[in-house]
């Protein structure tokens, strides 16, 4: 039977009823639920926002006794360049700081003594700032540490962004020991590498929330009380014995410790941070001036792996926390 097409009154109803159809659809696909939907080619192409500085919360450690003498270098150099990102965490008021930093000046209820308990106050008021700024990197300097914002962001959008992430500088060439309090009145012996928190380090976000139940709050303080140790080496204990995460090493970081006459002038640029005072006693930790390490490359040698270029960004983590077999107490005298 052959297919007859309306004509008439019908014919133009059914073209009305066609057009209608395709108004709606067309109407519906420009709505905010039809373009989610259906996202065009630049939704779909466009890539994730790079790390800016405004994402790092930079915390400097300081005491009344260095306000003067060394707040008031930094506030004139690289902190005016970074005012809104930087954080100064002291033990006592300071009318002339509050009016140059306002809220950027955190005055703890820590002591101003230079102790275990006292530096690992700091420390957790850092932390826990951090954690309620909802930033995404965490870094830690002293305050005679110069820092370089460019080379700070350099180093961090470099660095991977899906990982848990603690990078700095180990002051010493080889994992720090350590006894672990365990059940039944026993104690385990554990090594584990840190950065040390004279040159700087900074931890990323996704790793600073698996760090809160040792870190946040009062329990910074207790683990470091319980493995007797100061604030950077609880940093590194937590991230590698109670996380399992690894030591990121980076030779840009730097503090009075070392010697800088190695660096060219080309070099400087390229570092995080750089101390800004002359040059302390030096710590028995630390190798004498001109050794490998204080070209970072002591870690490097004692790990047989090539020291990565200082512009690369190519980094390699180093052991984690493991049991330790001997304990050589010879670093408890110079901690």
């Amino acid at each position: 039977m052959p297919c007859r097409l309306p004509r008439g009154p019908a014919a133009a109803l059914l073209v009305l009823l066609c057009l209608g159809l395709l108004c709606v659809r067309f109407h519906s696909s420009l709505s905010p639920r039809g373009a989610q939907k259906h996202p065009g080619p630049s939704a779909l192409s466009a890539p994730p926002r790079g790390l800016q500085l405004q994402d790092v919360f930079i915390a400097v450690k300081t005491t009344l006794a260095f306000h003067r003498s060394r707040l008031d270098l930094l506030l004139d150099t690289w902190v005016s360049r970074t005012k809104q990102q930087t954080f100064i965490f002291t033990d006592s008021g300071d009318r002339g700081l509050r009016e140059r930093l306002g809220s950027h000046l955190v005055v703890t209820n820590c002591s101003a003594e230079h102790s275990h308990l006292a530096l690992s106050c700091k420390m957790a008021a850092e932390f826990d700032a951090f954690l309620a700024s909802r930033l995404r990197w965490f870094c830690h300097v002293d305050d005679d540490n110069y820092v370089n914002p460019r080379a700070l962001l350099q180093l961090l959008n470099a660095l991977p962004q899906g990982h848990d992430v603690y990078v700095g500088k180990p002051s010493l060439n080889r994992p720090i020991h350590t006894s672990e309090p365990q059940a039944h009145n026993r104690t385990r012996l554990v090594q584990f590498w840190f950065a040390t928190g004279g040159a700087g380090f900074c931890i990323n976000r996704k790793l600073a929330l698996k760090m809160a139940p040792w870190a946040s709050g009062s329990h910074f303080v207790d683990t470091s009380a319980l493995i007797r140790l100061p604030d950077d080496c609880t940093v590194g204990y937590i991230v590698e014995c109670k996380l399992g995460g690894r030591l990121l090493p980076s030779p840009l970081f730097h503090s009075h410790l070392e010697t800088l006459q190695l660096l060219g002038a080309a070099q400087l640029l390229e570092q995080v941070s750089l101390p800004t005072l002359p040059a302390l006693p030096r710590h028995t930790l630390v190798p004498s001036a001109g050794s490998p390490m204080n070209r970072g490359q002591g870690w490097a040698a004692l790990l047989a792996v090539p020291l990565p270029s200082q512009a690369s960004g190519r980094l390699q983590w180093v052991p984690g926390c493991r049991e330790a077999q001997d304990l050589d107490g010879s670093w408890h005298q110079a901690l």
